[in-house]
Protein backbone atom coordinates (compact mmCIF):
# COMPACT_ATOMS: atom_id res chain seq x y z
CA UNK A 1 0.00 0.00 0.00
CA UNK A 2 1.22 3.43 -0.71
CA UNK A 3 0.83 6.74 1.35
CA UNK A 4 -2.60 8.61 -0.07
CA UNK A 5 -0.89 11.36 2.12
CA UNK A 6 1.07 14.35 0.77
CA UNK A 7 4.43 12.89 -0.20
CA UNK A 8 8.16 15.22 -0.14
CA UNK A 9 10.84 14.33 -2.44
CA UNK A 10 14.12 15.29 -2.09
CA UNK A 11 15.63 14.45 -5.48
CA UNK A 12 14.44 13.69 -9.20
CA UNK A 13 16.00 12.50 -12.59
CA UNK A 14 14.52 9.07 -14.33
CA UNK A 15 14.12 5.34 -14.12
CA UNK A 16 14.80 1.87 -15.17
CA UNK A 17 15.64 -1.30 -14.06
CA UNK A 18 14.14 -4.45 -11.37
CA UNK A 19 15.86 -6.14 -8.56
CA UNK A 20 17.36 -9.05 -6.73
CA UNK A 21 17.98 -8.36 -3.45
CA UNK A 22 15.76 -9.31 0.03
CA UNK A 23 15.28 -8.10 3.35
CA UNK A 24 13.70 -9.76 6.86
CA UNK A 25 12.28 -7.33 8.99
CA UNK A 26 10.64 -9.22 11.56
CA UNK A 27 13.52 -8.51 13.67
CA UNK A 28 14.03 -6.10 15.71
CA UNK A 29 16.42 -5.14 18.80
CA UNK A 30 15.43 -2.74 21.26
CA UNK A 31 16.24 1.47 20.68
CA UNK A 32 19.41 2.42 21.93
CA UNK A 33 19.29 6.24 23.28
CA UNK A 34 21.90 8.75 22.13
CA UNK A 35 21.85 11.17 24.56
CA UNK A 36 19.62 12.12 28.23
CA UNK A 37 16.29 12.51 28.35
CA UNK A 38 15.24 15.99 27.49
CA UNK A 39 14.98 18.50 30.17
CA UNK A 40 12.09 20.40 31.09
CA UNK A 41 12.63 23.90 29.33
CA UNK A 42 11.06 27.59 28.74
CA UNK A 43 9.52 26.96 25.35
CA UNK A 44 10.25 30.55 23.29
CA UNK A 45 7.17 32.54 22.85
CA UNK A 46 6.24 34.11 19.40
CA UNK A 47 7.56 37.14 20.23
CA UNK A 48 11.38 35.98 21.22
CA UNK A 49 11.16 33.58 17.49
CA UNK A 50 9.84 36.44 15.57
CA UNK A 51 13.15 38.68 17.52
CA UNK A 52 15.58 36.22 17.15
CA UNK A 53 14.83 35.55 13.22
CA UNK A 54 14.86 39.35 12.45
CA UNK A 55 18.69 39.31 14.64
CA UNK A 56 20.05 36.41 12.25
CA UNK A 57 18.53 37.87 9.24
CA UNK A 58 21.21 39.58 8.10
CA UNK A 59 23.55 36.46 8.01
CA UNK A 60 21.35 34.47 5.09
CA UNK A 61 20.89 34.80 1.69
CA UNK A 62 18.06 35.18 -0.46
CA UNK A 63 17.41 32.63 -3.11
CA UNK A 64 18.95 33.32 -6.02
CA UNK A 65 17.79 32.70 -10.02
CA UNK A 66 17.68 28.78 -10.16
CA UNK A 67 19.84 27.16 -13.18
CA UNK A 68 18.16 25.04 -15.87
CA UNK A 69 18.50 21.54 -14.10
CA UNK A 70 17.89 22.94 -10.43
CA UNK A 71 14.41 22.38 -8.46
CA UNK A 72 12.47 25.32 -8.90
CA UNK A 73 13.47 25.66 -12.72
CA UNK A 74 11.53 22.29 -12.91
CA UNK A 75 9.10 22.35 -9.63
CA UNK A 76 6.91 25.60 -9.21
CA UNK A 77 6.61 26.04 -5.39
CA UNK A 78 5.11 28.55 -3.56
CA UNK A 79 7.22 28.05 0.23
CA UNK A 80 5.91 28.62 3.12
CA UNK A 81 6.62 31.30 5.42
CA UNK A 82 6.16 30.83 9.79
CA UNK A 83 2.79 32.74 9.75
CA UNK A 84 1.67 30.12 7.54
CA UNK A 85 2.98 26.88 9.38
CA UNK A 86 1.63 28.39 12.29
CA UNK A 87 -1.97 28.48 10.28
CA UNK A 88 -1.37 25.37 9.22
CA UNK A 89 -0.03 23.86 12.92
CA UNK A 90 -1.48 25.13 15.28
CA UNK A 91 -0.64 23.24 17.73
CA UNK A 92 3.47 22.37 18.64
CA UNK A 93 4.35 19.24 18.13
CA UNK A 94 6.39 19.02 21.01
CA UNK A 95 3.40 19.19 23.51
CA UNK A 96 2.43 15.66 21.45
CA UNK A 97 5.28 13.78 20.76
CA UNK A 98 8.64 13.73 22.51
CA UNK A 99 11.19 11.21 20.59
CA UNK A 100 13.14 10.94 17.25
CA UNK A 101 14.39 7.57 16.45
CA UNK A 102 17.02 6.51 13.64
CA UNK A 103 16.10 3.14 11.73
CA UNK A 104 19.41 1.33 9.97
CA UNK A 105 18.20 -0.39 7.18
CA UNK A 106 20.53 -2.68 5.44
CA UNK A 107 23.94 -3.51 5.69
CA UNK A 108 26.88 -0.73 7.28
CA UNK A 109 30.53 -1.00 6.91
CA UNK A 110 32.09 0.37 10.58
CA UNK A 111 32.50 3.64 9.07
CA UNK A 112 29.32 3.96 7.57
CA UNK A 113 27.80 2.90 11.42
CA UNK A 114 30.43 5.77 12.79
CA UNK A 115 28.63 7.96 10.29
CA UNK A 116 24.96 6.91 11.18
CA UNK A 117 25.67 8.11 14.72
CA UNK A 118 27.14 11.33 14.45
CA UNK A 119 24.07 11.76 12.26
CA UNK A 120 22.05 10.67 15.33
CA UNK A 121 23.64 13.24 17.96
CA UNK A 122 23.52 16.25 15.37
CA UNK A 123 19.91 15.56 15.03
CA UNK A 124 19.38 15.74 18.82
CA UNK A 125 21.01 19.27 18.72
CA UNK A 126 19.38 20.51 15.72
CA UNK A 127 15.78 19.47 16.54
CA UNK A 128 16.71 19.60 20.61
CA UNK A 129 14.75 16.13 21.22
CA UNK A 130 16.26 13.25 22.31
CA UNK A 131 17.26 10.67 18.94
CA UNK A 132 17.13 6.82 19.92
CA UNK A 133 18.67 4.29 17.24
CA UNK A 134 16.38 0.94 17.14
CA UNK A 135 17.94 -2.13 16.20
CA UNK A 136 19.01 -2.60 12.77
CA UNK A 137 16.86 -4.38 10.07
CA UNK A 138 18.51 -6.61 7.51
CA UNK A 139 17.72 -6.50 3.98
CA UNK A 140 16.92 -10.38 3.48
CA UNK A 141 13.84 -11.49 1.59
CA UNK A 142 13.15 -8.12 0.40
CA UNK A 143 9.46 -8.82 -1.80
CA UNK A 144 10.00 -8.30 -5.38
CA UNK A 145 7.50 -5.56 -5.70
CA UNK A 146 10.26 -3.44 -3.72
CA UNK A 147 13.33 -3.69 -5.06
CA UNK A 148 15.16 -3.74 -8.66
CA UNK A 149 18.37 -3.86 -10.73
CA UNK A 150 19.51 -0.58 -11.72
CA UNK A 151 20.37 0.23 -15.52
CA UNK A 152 23.85 -0.31 -14.88
CA UNK A 153 22.83 -3.99 -13.88
CA UNK A 154 24.82 -4.27 -11.08
CA UNK A 155 23.65 -1.74 -8.27
CA UNK A 156 20.15 -2.97 -6.60
CA UNK A 157 17.71 0.11 -5.84
CA UNK A 158 15.03 -0.49 -2.80
CA UNK A 159 11.94 0.91 -3.28
CA UNK A 160 11.00 3.88 -0.94
CA UNK A 161 7.32 3.45 -0.25
CA UNK A 162 7.89 0.15 0.53
CA UNK A 163 9.89 1.05 3.06
CA UNK A 164 7.52 4.18 4.46
CA UNK A 165 4.20 2.67 4.43
CA UNK A 166 5.33 -1.46 5.07
CA UNK A 167 8.40 -1.27 7.60
CA UNK A 168 8.61 2.62 9.46
CA UNK A 169 5.12 3.51 9.78
CA UNK A 170 3.90 0.19 10.54
CA UNK A 171 6.86 0.42 13.40
CA UNK A 172 6.70 3.97 14.19
CA UNK A 173 6.79 4.36 18.26
CA UNK A 174 3.59 6.16 19.86
CA UNK A 175 6.02 8.87 21.07
CA UNK A 176 7.60 9.61 17.82
CA UNK A 177 8.37 12.66 16.71
CA UNK A 178 9.32 11.33 13.68
CA UNK A 179 11.17 7.77 12.73
CA UNK A 180 14.43 8.31 10.19
CA UNK A 181 15.16 5.03 8.49
CA UNK A 182 18.84 5.50 7.16
CA UNK A 183 19.99 3.14 4.15
CA UNK A 184 23.89 2.45 2.52
CA UNK A 185 21.28 0.81 -0.41
CA UNK A 186 20.41 2.91 -3.26
CA UNK A 187 16.73 4.49 -2.96
CA UNK A 188 14.00 5.34 -5.91
CA UNK A 189 10.39 6.30 -5.69
CA UNK A 190 9.05 4.35 -8.26
CA UNK A 191 8.31 4.18 -12.02
CA UNK A 192 9.64 7.28 -13.70
CA UNK A 193 12.28 7.96 -11.72
CA UNK A 194 16.24 7.53 -11.62
CA UNK A 195 17.09 8.18 -7.51
CA UNK A 196 16.33 9.82 -4.54
CA UNK A 197 18.57 10.82 -1.64
CA UNK A 198 15.63 10.76 0.46
CA UNK A 199 12.10 10.63 0.93
CA UNK A 200 9.97 11.75 3.80
CA UNK A 201 5.98 11.82 4.20
CA UNK A 202 4.51 15.77 5.44
CA UNK A 203 1.77 13.76 8.04
CA UNK A 204 2.78 9.85 8.53
CA UNK A 205 6.18 11.42 10.52
CA UNK A 206 8.16 8.59 8.81
CA UNK A 207 10.96 9.19 6.22
CA UNK A 208 14.22 7.26 4.55
CA UNK A 209 17.32 8.84 3.12
CA UNK A 210 20.61 6.86 2.01
CA UNK A 211 23.87 7.54 1.96
CA UNK A 212 24.36 5.55 -1.28
CA UNK A 213 25.57 8.71 -3.42
CA UNK A 214 27.62 10.97 -0.62
CA UNK A 215 30.71 9.25 -1.59
CA UNK A 216 33.19 6.94 0.27
CA UNK A 217 34.09 8.10 3.69
CA UNK A 218 36.57 5.49 3.86
CA UNK A 219 38.75 7.22 1.94
CA UNK A 220 40.16 9.50 3.97
CA UNK A 221 39.40 12.68 6.55
CA UNK A 222 38.41 15.26 3.72
CA UNK A 223 36.06 12.54 2.09
CA UNK A 224 34.69 11.37 5.37
CA UNK A 225 33.87 14.94 6.39
CA UNK A 226 31.88 15.46 2.66
CA UNK A 227 29.96 12.59 3.27
CA UNK A 228 29.20 13.49 7.23
CA UNK A 229 27.91 17.02 5.78
CA UNK A 230 25.98 15.40 2.80
CA UNK A 231 24.51 13.00 5.41
CA UNK A 232 23.31 16.17 7.85
CA UNK A 233 21.57 17.60 5.05
CA UNK A 234 19.29 15.03 4.27
CA UNK A 235 18.71 13.75 7.82
CA UNK A 236 17.34 17.48 9.06
CA UNK A 237 15.66 18.20 4.96
CA UNK A 238 13.33 15.11 5.99
CA UNK A 239 12.99 15.79 9.62
CA UNK A 240 12.04 19.11 8.83
CA UNK A 241 9.33 17.39 6.23
CA UNK A 242 8.35 15.07 8.70
CA UNK A 243 7.39 18.14 10.71
CA UNK A 244 5.46 19.70 8.24
CA UNK A 245 7.90 22.03 6.94
CA UNK A 246 7.43 22.77 2.97
CA UNK A 247 10.28 23.23 0.49
CA UNK A 248 11.82 26.96 1.18
CA UNK A 249 11.86 28.83 -2.10
CA UNK A 250 12.86 32.73 -0.07
CA UNK A 251 16.46 31.84 1.23
CA UNK A 252 19.44 29.88 0.76
CA UNK A 253 18.41 27.00 2.85
CA UNK A 254 18.39 23.23 4.32
CA UNK A 255 14.93 23.32 3.23
CA UNK A 256 15.69 23.90 -0.10
CA UNK A 257 14.25 21.24 -2.80
CA UNK A 258 17.46 19.44 -4.41
CA UNK A 259 17.46 18.01 -7.88
CA UNK A 260 20.85 16.83 -7.97
CA UNK A 261 24.33 16.52 -5.92
CA UNK A 262 26.17 19.73 -6.99
CA UNK A 263 22.87 21.77 -6.04
CA UNK A 264 22.66 19.76 -2.58
CA UNK A 265 26.27 20.50 -1.74
CA UNK A 266 25.57 24.52 -2.72
CA UNK A 267 22.75 24.56 0.00
CA UNK A 268 23.45 25.57 3.79
CA UNK A 269 23.17 23.19 6.25
CA UNK A 270 21.22 25.48 8.57
CA UNK A 271 17.93 26.62 8.06
CA UNK A 272 16.92 30.43 7.29
CA UNK A 273 15.47 32.64 9.53
CA UNK A 274 11.43 31.39 8.43
CA UNK A 275 12.42 28.03 8.69
CA UNK A 276 13.98 27.93 11.89
CA UNK A 277 11.45 30.01 13.20
CA UNK A 278 9.22 26.84 12.17
CA UNK A 279 11.70 24.97 13.79
CA UNK A 280 11.66 26.73 17.53
CA UNK A 281 8.09 26.79 17.58
CA UNK A 282 7.11 23.73 16.98
CA UNK A 283 9.94 21.97 19.02
CA UNK A 284 9.88 24.49 21.91
CA UNK A 285 13.83 24.95 21.51
CA UNK A 286 15.39 28.46 22.24
CA UNK A 287 17.69 29.96 19.71
CA UNK A 288 20.84 30.36 21.80
CA UNK A 289 20.93 27.23 23.41
CA UNK A 290 20.84 25.80 19.85
CA UNK A 291 23.55 27.18 18.63
CA UNK A 292 25.59 26.82 21.55
CA UNK A 293 24.92 22.97 20.83
CA UNK A 294 25.52 23.27 17.29
CA UNK A 295 28.57 24.89 17.16
CA UNK A 296 29.87 22.51 19.64
CA UNK A 297 29.38 19.79 17.33
CA UNK A 298 31.37 21.26 14.42
CA UNK A 299 34.11 22.70 16.61
CA UNK A 300 34.94 18.83 17.64
CA UNK A 301 34.77 17.51 14.24
CA UNK A 302 36.32 20.60 11.99
CA UNK A 303 33.36 21.52 10.20
CA UNK A 304 34.79 24.95 9.88
CA UNK A 305 31.95 26.62 7.91
CA UNK A 306 29.26 25.45 9.79
CA UNK A 307 30.84 26.54 12.87
CA UNK A 308 31.68 30.17 11.68
CA UNK A 309 27.80 30.75 10.93
CA UNK A 310 26.66 29.54 14.05
CA UNK A 311 29.52 31.38 16.17
CA UNK A 312 27.94 34.64 14.42
CA UNK A 313 24.41 33.22 15.22
CA UNK A 314 25.18 33.48 18.75
CA UNK A 315 26.83 36.69 18.29
CA UNK A 316 23.71 38.25 16.88
CA UNK A 317 21.27 36.82 19.51
CA UNK A 318 23.85 37.47 22.70
CA UNK A 319 26.30 40.06 21.74
CA UNK A 320 29.64 40.01 22.95
CA UNK A 321 29.90 42.88 25.98
CA UNK A 322 32.30 45.35 25.34
CA UNK A 323 33.91 46.73 28.14
CA UNK A 324 35.04 50.03 28.76
CA UNK A 325 39.29 50.80 29.76
CA UNK A 326 39.60 52.84 32.21
CA UNK A 327 41.13 56.20 30.56
CA UNK A 328 44.77 56.83 31.38
CA UNK A 329 45.65 59.84 33.41
CA UNK A 330 47.72 61.16 30.05
CA UNK A 331 44.05 61.12 28.71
Amino acid sequence: MIFDSVIRVLSLIVAAGGVHLTADFSRSEPPIATGKPRPQIVKPTEVEVRSAADAVRPLHVKMEKPGPSDWLANHKEAGQTFAQYQQRHKQRICNRFQTMYVQPLGAFTETQKKLREETAEFLGRFYGMPVKTLGPLSFENLPERAQRLRSDGETTQVLTHYLLDDVLRARRPKDAVAVLGLTASDLWPGEGWNFVFGQASLTERVGVWSIHRYGNPDAGEDEYKLCLRRTLKVAVHETGHMLGIDHCTAYQCGMNGSNHLAESDRQPLEFCPECQSKLWWTCGYAPLPRYRKLLEYTEARGLDEEGAHWRQAIDKIDPPKVSRQPKSKSE
